[in-house]
């Protein structure tokens, strides 16, 4: 249980550092600009490419590994969809976001630093697989159910074009599919390059959890939204659950496979909640609060799938 501790306490500490830094220091929210354009644009892209590049190509096309865990994410988002639009009297706009708290797991701020650390390298690919293509499945989702609720007022081929310039030009991904040309041509970076790169990605972690922990704290929460509740059992025990089941079902998965997979959908729900949410100025409170109290519960839920992966716990077929 020790070494469980020491591999997850480091990642909530900093989260929890850094939220304890938001709610004391009286610094302006701006001061975080240039430190999440950091994160977003270059030190996690600079991990992401790094993850990929070194991959073998033909692990980067598993078709069936990116099917089972894209449709076990939107399974939950559908649920929590559904239970968003039975307690926010059918608002559509409001249901979406609160499905994104059900569904969209933190894999860009911590999945890459905690799988890594609990599994290996060997668990960079279905790492790098599951970001990219649950990032694809939101950044399309989203605003297309924003635009049949109201909440996006370009036309049908307006918001088209823009759920691919988002997508295309997203950092995350454009780093993700350099890094897929890079593994196909078997592209090694010259020393220096390579050395700036090990530099960039080593930060990526601690400064996207710190910054995390900032956020959240820095967001209004004067009461729990009441759905919050089932959304984040949807979260933290459903999503899980659903991709443990889906890949042991279909099988021959090698075992990093399904314990990164199901690792990634143990965390809390992604910032981005909020971040659209303010998008979109729709269901602001409940989107912050999700993600506060999401994060805080993961503590223990996280924590324990750690526990179950160390100890070689998890059944990797069913009986």
């Amino acid at each position: 249980m020790a070494d469980v501790l020491a591999l997850a306490l480091p990642f909530f500490g900093v989260i929890f550092l850094g939220l304890g830094c938001g709610r004391f220091a009286r610094i302006p929210e701006s001061g975080l600009a240039w430190l999440s354009f950091f994160i977003i644009y270059v030190a996690l892209p600079a991990l992401f490419f790094s993850l990929v590049a070194r991959t073998p190509f033909h692990e980067l096309t598993n078709g069936r590994f990116i099917a089972a865990t894209t449709l076990s994410t939107a399974t939950c988002f559908a649920l929590s969809l559904a239970v968003g639009l039975w307690l926010r009297r059918g608002n559509l706009p409001e249901a979406t976001i609160a499905a994104i708290l059900g569904s969209y797991a933190n894999v860009g701020y911590m999945g890459p630093g905690l799988t890594l650390g609990a599994l290996g390298a060997g668990a960079s690919v279905p790492t790098a697989l599951i970001f990219v293509f649950d990032s694809l499945f939101f950044f399309t989702i989203v605003p297309i159910l924003m635009a049949i609720g109201g909440r996006d007022r370009h036309s049908l081929g307006a918001t088209a074009w823009l759920v691919v310039r988002r997508v295309v030009t997203h950092p995350f991904n454009v780093a993700t599919f350099l890094g897929v040309f890079a593994a196909y041509i078997e592209f090694h970076p010259p020393a220096a390059i390579e050395k700036t790169l090990e530099f960039l990605r080593n930060a990526a972690a601690p400064c996207a959890l710190f910054t995390l922990g900032v956020s959240v704290a820095l967001r209004p929460m004067n009461r729990m939204a009441s759905e919050v509740p089932a959304l984040l059992f949807i979260k933290l025990v459903v999503h899980p659950g659903l991709v443990w089941l889906v890949l042991t079902t279909v099988g021959g998965f090698d075992p990093v496979w399904i314990a990164t997979a199901v690792l990634m959908a143990c965390l809390p729900p992604a910032l981005n909640a909020f971040i659209m949410s303010k998008q979109y100025d729709t269901y602001v409170e409940g989107a912050s609060g999700g993600v506060l109290i999401g994060t805080v519960v993961s503590v223990l839920t996280v924590t324990l799938m750690l526990y179950v992966l160390q100890h070689d716990m998890l059944p990797l077929a069913l009986r």
